[in-house]
């Protein structure tokens, strides 16, 4: 087990002043991803785009089945961790959470980089987090941290996008730059085109909002939706609290004007209408009649959705025990991670809960970075997530459930004198893996002795994505064919295989 590097010992040093000025304008010249591992290349599965069409239900449950029809990738000679998974709950940290003050704590460093928080044991030995976390201190044993994760991009908006597809964004170091059809898409629009499943639930969940910064230009960040793969790939966008008792799911449950009766006659006349369409087409157009048929048995699936009591229930988080409910949080962040277990539990391949809309400044903390940690940053996120880590172990599904807790960013080892504040830093920061087949209690990679710069063993944001892809099975020869009809590979570094 690897704990932080100490700090250096028994050599004379420069001023205090001018090691930090020095170490803050060194330029990082570092091959991010770990070094790659020949494998012999698998069946590449190439899905070809659609051409554009409406994105009613039945259109989208007729689009996936299509998909599903298509082959599945061949996991022969796969490295050690393939297809462990069968889903993932993507947490996602908006706005860049302090490595320093979580994950990776430096109690040897100066004190204007260590800051206030203290480090405290955890169940694993010799690896210490931040003491705001005591419920996680307590599961280190359940999940890996990565603490070198590192690239160069400070803005926040372009940063998403290669989070959460693992790909650099159209247009880098940007907050300028809002979503296109340029972007490449989330690791869920992926497995929607190349794992849809066949039931009725979406495939790809997205809580409890779409992030946008009210400062940046760009508005909403890139790499939250399908980007060039089409609208018809994107995700079942959640908004609100599901602990709220008004909380709605969009295409679930009959509106309130429409009573089960008269449902049912508009169910009716629908079938009235399609056998007379396919009559009218005739013997000479058996192939268009069949089409009809098709699209019509979508159709039929599209209003079983909406009529399902099975499938809303899924989304009722109401449902479940008080003190489950408890344990995870009466809180948005608490509920959206309850709802996502719930979800995951009926099938869901990929749900993603974003750090909610919570009128501040999310995990951007350029001002009074510890206060805002400590009173409504970490506390929330240690409950939730340890608790969806107890819990899924407890229905034995933490193993085919990979949970990835992750930041576009970290922030700058040092504090900012006038607000107690840390500026955005990408060099180097944490993420924590568990569940997937992911081995707990282990520390891959290092920070420097300030936090500042991979030590050990660095990672892109590439490699934590093509990680995830490796757990849920999809091989890293797997290339989708855009709407230009060009060939595009869905992983571009090496997994983490160490993990497993």
């Amino acid at each position: 087990m690897r704990s932080c590097p100490r700090g250096e010992s028994g050599a004379t040093r420069a001023p205090r002043g001018a090691r930090l000025e020095a170490y803050f304008l060194k330029k990082p010249d570092r091959n991010f991803d770990p070094p790659p591992v020949t494998v012999g290349r698998r069946r590449v599965l190439q899905a070809g785009a659609l051409g554009a069409f409406g994105l009613g239900l039945s259109r989208f449950l007729s689009l996936r089945a299509l998909a599903a029809s298509e082959p599945a990738p061949d996991p022969a000679g796969s490295l050690p961790g393939f297809g462990k998974a069968r889903s993932c709950i993507l947490i996602f940290q908006w706005g860049g959470p302090s490595q320093i003050d979580t994950w990776d704590p430096k109690p040897d460093a100066p004190s204007e980089i260590r800051g206030e928080f203290r480090p405290i044991p955890t169940s694993v030995p010799g690896v210490h987090i931040s003491e705001h976390f005591p419920r996680l201190a307590r599961l280190a044993h359940r999940y890996a941290i990565i603490r070198s994760v590192s690239h160069n991009d400070f803005a926040h908006l372009s940063s998403v996008h290669h989070v959460l597809t693992g790909q650099i964004a159209p247009k880098p170091h940007s907050d300028a730059d809002g979503p296109s059809h340029e972007d490449f898409p989330h690791i869920g629009s992926v497995l929607t085109k190349l794992r849809p499943g066949t039931g009725s639930l979406p495939a790809f969940v997205n809580m409890p909002w779409i992030v946008s910064h009210p400062a940046a230009p760009g508005g909403r960040a890139p790499g939250q939706n399908a980007g060039w793969l089409g609208s018809r790939f994107d995700p079942l966008f959640l908004s609100g609290d599901p602990g709220d008792a008004r909380f709605r799911v969009p295409g679930l449950g009959l509106p309130a004007d429409v009573p089960p009766a008269r449902f049912e006659r508009r169910r009716r006349l629908f079938d009235l209408l399609e056998a007379g369409s396919a009559l009218l087409e005739g013997d000479s157009a058996a192939g268009s009649s069949e089409r009809i048929r098709e699209f019509g048995a979508f159709q039929e699936r599209a209003m079983d959705l909406v009529s399902s009591r099975e499938a809303a229930a899924a989304f009722e988080v109401e449902r479940e025990d008080a003190r489950v409910r408890d344990r995870y949080g009466r809180h948005i962040h608490g509920n959206c991670l309850l709802l996502a277990r719930r979800l995951v539990e009926a099938g869901v391949p990929l749900v993603t809960v974003n750090w909610h809309d919570d009128g501040q400044n999310f995990w951007d903390t350029h001002g009074q970075n510890f206060k805002h940690l400590k009173d409504r940053l970490m506390p929330p996120s240690d409950m939730g997530f340890s608790a969806l880590i107890e819990d899924l172990e407890a229905r034995g599904l933490l193993e085919s459930t990979l949970i990835a807790w992750v930041g576009e960013f970290g922030r700058k080892p040092a504090i900012t004198t006038a607000n107690a504040g840390r500026e955005h830093w990408p060099h180097c920061y944490s993420v924590v893996l568990a569940g997937g087949g992911v081995q707990g209690g282990q520390v891959y990679g290092a920070s420097d002795r300030n936090g500042a710069y991979p030590e050990d063993r660095p990672v892109s944001p590439s490699s934590i994505v093509a990680t995830i892809y490796h757990a849920l099975g999809i091989p890293d020869s797997v290339e989708i064919v855009d709407r230009l009809a060009r060939p595009r590979r869905i992983r571009e570094s090496r997994p983490l295989v160490e993990l497993f």
